[in-house]
């Protein structure tokens, strides 16, 4: 029986056990995608990355949650980069290296560079942010196990995506998202219906004063009932504050997984136009924490 080469690495963190953790399978070649969606099954983790050649770009990814594949992810990204470094695939010394992956939304670039300690430092240009549908206040707040009075009024939810469609759900405070305890079979059913993956709630405040935004993010549709700390809708989030408004800087950071005993912070890079937002990179380091293999 074949067997493949399996790295979990957490990211988002310079610590183990800490940020979001992500499988990766880093020579792919061979893995059907129904053998790939079993194995990211069996992982049991928000996503599972797999990397097989391209003609391309310099490798083809593949994310998968415990139910579904999905067309970009963040961490998956952050991890993968940073297993395939390791592994020696890709050299990186002191001057910055861009290269590309092809993901399922397109060939999109990479940049990878030293930082504190020698760490690999990780930054992913996300697909060209869309703005889709405003979605019911009242409806959103009551399957949060909120009220709608504890949504920000200065901007409405809404789907966004750069890459992924993701919910778009601003509260006025730490306290609101700390309170918040989402029905998930309920929060499954209103994602599946509107259209999008997953649903990522978040106030302008937090608790490290050098942080710009905190968030928590849920994807109960795809077997995820709360994500560590997320990436891909973290690009969304960054996309989403500009475009209402909100939060017009150029880099600042965001924390999230404090409450799930996995604190991590992403880095944020946003360029804009007016009310438009271009491009937007989101960028961090990770940790591995297993080498293994798993046999097919």
């Amino acid at each position: 029986m074949p067997e493949y080469e399996i790295t979990i690495v957490d990211s988002f963190t310079t610590e183990r056990y800490a940020g979001n953790p992500c499988a990766v399978v880093t020579r792919a070649e061979g893995l059907a995608p129904e053998q790939m969606q079993a194995i990211a099954r069996e992982m049991n983790l928000s996503e599972t990355a797999f990397v097989t050649p391209s003609q391309v770009a310099d490798v083809r990814v593949r994310f998968f949650t415990p139910r579904k594949e999905i067309p970009l992810a963040g961490h998956p990204t952050i991890v993968t980069m940073h297993a395939l470094v390791e592994q020696s695939r890709f050299e990186v010394g002191e001057e910055p290296r861009r290269i590309t992956q092809e993901l399922n939304v397109g060939v999109l670039p990479v940049d990878l560079s030293r930082g504190d300690g020698g760490r690999v430092r990780v930054a992913m240009t996300q697909a060209t942010p869309q703005f889709h549908q405003e979605l019911d206040r009242a409806a959103f707040a009551d399957v949060l196990g909120i009220s709608a009075s504890d949504l920000l009024a200065e901007a409405p939810p809404q789907v966004i995506s750069t890459g992924t469609r993701q919910a778009m759900i601003p509260v006025r405070s730490l306290a609101v998202l700390e309170q918040v305890s989402p029905d998930l079979e309920r929060l499954a059913a209103l994602e599946t219906a509107e259209g999008y993956f997953s649903t990522h709630v978040f106030a302008l405040e937090t608790y490290d004063p050098a942080n710009r935004v905190h968030s928590r993010h849920f994807g109960p549709s795809s077997g995820v009932w709360e994500d560590p700390v997320t990436g891909s809708a973290t690009g969304g989030m960054a996309a989403y504050l500009w475009r209402h408004g909100l939060l017009r800087e150029a880099s600042y950071t965001v924390e999230q997984g404090h409450l799930m005993g996995r604190p991590g912070r992403v880095e944020v890079e946003v360029e804009g136009e007016g009310d438009t937002p271009m491009v937007v990179r989101i960028a961090g380091t990770a940790v591995t924490v297993l080498r293994g293999s798993i046999t097919i």
